[in-house]
């Protein structure tokens, strides 16, 4: 990209193109990006970038901006380049050591939520918490309740850590450990989960974001339901009496699921919905 007497709209029309090229997005989706890269570059607003198209991109900023264009033209996701992403109204810091939150795991926190009655001191869990973002939107909404986040990256830990230190959020109490080694002894009012669900022979795996995402945390055996089992067997001893687990989990995993949790002696299965009508969350009584 030619960074020499160009403008800000111009190096975005420029980088728009070459995003399409690389991609196929639509133009619409390529310029989103586009732009929320130059943002970045420039450290400006989207309000200061209506007012400033016109103005000439210094030779500075145009190296800066070919620099990040370059990583997303070669696949890397977006929230790695800028180093964080939005869940459930939180900005998140992120790492290639932790998953990227998707808008399909605030359905699981939705369902948290409409579970704990508000103003009630639930104890939770958060089993491979990552990045932090199913703990810390949920101990931001229900600021009574305790909630205790593991996982077995000390890496990814450290991001939650962090996040949780910026977002001022303090009722989290966060173990080093696989799911429910570090939390022995104690017991829940509600168990959430994200894990690995995806099987590991998927292609999926070495197409698009998921190339640069950590693979323990997507990935689960050759169906994609270890991790799952294990949790589900293990939940029992771990939930108070009518205590709830929550898992997400594929969107065609739901009966395979409803079939585990009752083999362990669940006594309730229901499923919900993801914005595409499509099973996401299971809900486990025992």
């Amino acid at each position: 990209m030619n960074t020499q007497k160009i403008t800000i709209e111009q190096a975005l029309q420029q980088a728009a193109q070459k995003i399409i090229s690389a991609s196929g997005l639509p133009l619409a989706e390529a310029r989103i990006e586009a732009r929320t890269l130059l943002l970045h570059t420039l450290k400006q607003s989207h309000a200061w970038l209506i007012s400033h198209g016109d103005d000439m991109l210094s030779e500075r900023h145009g190296q800066d901006f070919h620099h990040v264009l370059a990583r997303r033209l070669e696949g890397e996701p977006i929230a790695y380049i800028l180093g964080y992403r939005e869940f459930f109204g939180l900005q998140l810091k992120v790492s290639p050591a932790t998953l990227i939150p998707r808008q399909d795991t605030e359905i699981l926190v939705e369902t948290a939520l409409a579970l704990i009655p508000s103003k009630n001191a639930w104890h939770i869990a958060d089993l491979g918490t990552g990045s932090g973002a199913i703990a810390l939107a949920i101990a931001h909404q229900r600021p009574d309740c305790q909630l205790w986040a593991t996982d077995q990256s000390e890496e990814a830990l450290t991001i939650a850590q962090e996040n949780a230190r910026l977002l001022q959020v303090n009722n989290i109490h966060f173990r080093h450990g696989s799911w429910f080694a570090p939390l022995t002894d104690l017991s829940f009012d509600l168990i959430v989960s994200n894990p690995p669900y995806i099987p590991q022979q998927d292609a999926h795996l070495t197409q698009g974001d998921l190339r640069f995402e950590p693979l323990s945390a997507l990935a689960s055996g050759h169906d994609g339901l270890d991790d799952i089992r294990s949790i589900i067997q293990q939940s029992k001893q771990h939930l108070s009496p009518h205590g709830f687990l929550l898992l997400e989990h594929g969107f065609d995993q739901a009966q395979a699921i409803a079939n585990i949790a009752y083999e362990n002696q669940a006594s309730h299965v229901s499923h919900i919905k993801d914005l595409a009508g499509l099973d996401r969350v299971s809900q486990i009584q025992f």
